[in-house]
């Protein structure tokens, strides 16, 4: 007997009653008679009523099945006009979590020539007021921080220093040299000398961005789930937008910071609310090119140009009224963008979203649809919803008590807070590379490029794990490799930005890689829990980069024992290619069991094919235990665990070539 679609193989009981033969042909006729052009009858079932077939169940089947949304996506199309327009749409989104992200840099950069301001030589070259006033480092250089301490208004214009002059820090602040080669604006750092001793304040600030994010994150994806995509998305970038405004109009440490908390609320929301309601549209198949490639073409580009606007505005204040200004454009998201239709199906808003899907298969072109397919996902929606109200609720502690559950649980959260860190390190570490900031920066951001390309192409053949690894290893090791080469400058920043390279790769498989082994009834909880431990690393990250000040080889060393330490540990982790996703926390405990530490779905790929051969006429058993249940699961996996919280950020990339046995 066929098995039915979206139906877990299971041995059933037959009987040979003619009773039960006639009941059970009369529902395949009344089946054919209803549902003869959706698709949906039961062609392996037909064929066992036909004739008095002794293989019947002993009960008759319902007349419908339970349908998954992305079973029933194709039937409106899955990736057709109406997703690629909301592809587009991601664009200006892209672009505002670029702004978000990274406008902080160019606000607080600080020339590399800045040293003592001696207000007695102002009358003086610069030159000559470093000659008579600034004393030497060990490397020949002035020092940015200290100055002789003599009263200069009574030396004369010949007078020359001496090292046997007393040297103190700064006494009267700093002056600052502004060009086109290095930085040609001031900065609210240059404004209230956050340099020398202060210098960390501008680290200390970016920690309130990420403390910021952290609220942020759970305060929108609450309303993410309760009120919509659409508000949360609304919220997150009005929010955004108002504290960036805030930030322009800062003065001091204390207003700057606190801005910059407000404006951490919207980082990562204010993208990825749209980030996720494509992809919530967009059928499985379609998923990695869409969630890689929005990153690679959109980001790369907003990453890129971001640094120029403050090159050429050359003012901090107007820089940050600009990227934060485009922020409220967000507020006309309504007109423009659909809410989510999975999302309305999960808030038991059944009839909006049918409504909602009839309008996706008019613009997709698809006018033939018998209404009765509608009807059927309809009333499977609601069949779904009323099981959700039986289930048992679970939390993120639950991840906690089994051993194999728990030790995957620990390998993710350090993993990811590691990706994170050295993710973030590079980017706050291109001061140090010792180029001109905006060229690196836009280099640096290139590389998002190639890198969500190449991820594209190779993730559903090479796996999760090996790429992992790979790539935080490769990033560790080029890091390290730069420091060995700071007699040139040129080479040094290339090492260093191949590093970020690979980074990009983990940080991308990352995202997704804990969405796919954690099990669906704690996943949204989980993978939450996850980032936010991410945040609480990338609060380091500026730190990290600020250790650069003592030794320019520092961050680098940093980052390259950490991506590679967190590289191998992710070979102890399960691979999730080629595997359906685990449902339960029973699924999730025997997630990976036989699977060995060097197995790679590539190699093995062939003979699990082979096997598969061997066993097409046995019955079928479910791989690993941890094959969906039922067809229902994959609904609960759509409303319940995968779309349920903001910061499942590109986890809906669901591996959709796992082989069905």
């Amino acid at each position: 007997m066929t098995p039915r679609p979206n139906q877990d193989v299971a041995a059933e009981d037959r009987s040979s009653s003619s009773s039960v033969n006639q009941l059970n042909k009369n529902i395949v006729m009344q089946l054919q008679a209803n549902s003869k052009d959706s698709g949906f009858v039961n062609q392996g079932f037909e064929s066992d009523v036909k004739g008095d077939s002794p293989n019947l169940p002993q009960q008759p089947p319902t007349t419908s099945k339970i349908m998954d949304f992305d079973d029933f996506l194709p039937y409106v199309g899955e990736f057709g006009r109406y997703q690629k327009i909301l592809f587009l749409w991601m664009i200006p989104f892209a672009f505002f979590i670029a702004f978000v992200y990274f406008s902080q840099t160019f606000m607080i950069v600080v020339p590399e020539e800045h040293n003592c301001f001696i207000p007695d030589l102002q009358h003086l070259s610069r030159e000559d007021r470093l000659e008579l006033a600034i004393p030497h480092e060990e490397d020949g250089k002035y020092s940015k921080c200290h100055m002789y301490n003599v009263d200069f208004s009574i030396l004369d214009t010949n007078s020359t220093a001496s090292k046997e002059w007393p040297i103190i820090p700064c006494r009267f602040g700093w002056e600052y040299v502004y060009s086109k080669d290095d930085i040609p604006y001031e900065s609210i750092a240059s404004q209230n000398d956050w340099v020398c001793e202060k210098q960390s304040l501008s680290t200390i600030a970016q920690s309130f961005f990420f403390g910021g994010a952290i609220i942020g994150g759970l305060l929108f994806g609450y309303i993410a789930d309760r009120g919509g995509r659409i508000p949360a998305l609304i919220g997150s970038n009005i929010l955004g937008f108002i504290a960036g405004i805030g930030t322009a109009y800062s003065n001091n440490f204390w207003q700057f910071s606190l801005a910059r908390f407000f404006a951490g609320f919207a980082f990562d929301n204010c993208f990825t609310m749209m980030y996720i309601l494509v992809l919530e549209y967009v059928g499985p198949k379609y998923r990695t090119f869409v969630a890689n490639m929005s990153i690679a073409i959109f980001f790369t580009l907003a990453s890129t140009i971001m640094p120029w606007i403050a090159y050429w505005v050359e003012d901090w204040r107007m820089f940050t009224i600009i990227t934060s200004a485009s922020l409220a454009f967000a507020i006309f998201t309504p007109w423009f963008v659909p809410e989510s239709a999975r999302w309305l199906v999960s808030a038991g808003k059944i009839d909006k979203a049918v409504t909602l899907l009839k309008d996706v298969a008019t613009k997709n072109g698809k006018h033939d649809i018998d209404p009765r397919i509608f009807n059927e996902f309809a009333e499977s929606c609601k069949r779904m919803k009323e099981e959700e109200s039986s289930f048992q609720n679970y939390s993120v502690l639950d991840l906690f008590k089994t051993p194999r559950l728990r030790r995957t649980t620990l390998l993710l959260i350090i993993i990811w807070m590691a990706i994170s860190l050295v993710f973030d390190g590079h980017v706050r570490n291109v001061g140090n590379l010792g180029l001109n900031i905006f060229v690196t920066f836009s280099i640096g951001s290139v590389t998002e490029f190639p890198a969500d390309t190449l991820l594209t192409l190779t993730l559903d053949r090479l796996g999760r794990r090996w790429l992992a690894c790979g790539s935080l290893v490769l990033s560790g090791i080029f890091s390290i490799f730069a420091t060995l080469a700071q007699d040139s400058a040129v080479i040094f920043a290339s090492l260093a930005l191949v590093g970020r390279f690979f980074v990009n790769i983990s940080y991308n498989i990352g995202l997704q890689y804990a969405a796919e082994i954690l099990p669906t009834v704690v996943r949204a909880q989980g993978v939450t829990f996850i980032h936010i431990m991410g945040y609480v690393a990338s609060m380091l990250a500026p730190f990290i980069a600020d250790s650069g000040k003592v030794a320019m080889a520092l961050p680098l060393i940093i980052l390259g024992i950490t991506g590679i330490i967190s590289g191998l540990l992710a070979l102890f982790l399960p691979e999730t290619l080629g595997h359906e996703l685990p449902q339960t926390l029973a699924d999730g405990e025997n997630f990976g069991l036989g699977q060995k530490l060097l197995d790679a779905p590539c190699c093995i790929k062939q003979i699990e094919n082979e096997s598969c051969e061997i066993r097409r006429d046995e019955p079928r058993t479910p791989v690993n235990n941890f094959v969906r249940s039922s067809a229902g699961a994959t609904l609960r996996s759509s409303i319940r665990g995968e779309l349920a919280s903001n910061l499942l950020t590109r986890s809906l990339r669901r591996n959709e070539t796992a082989p069905q046995l």
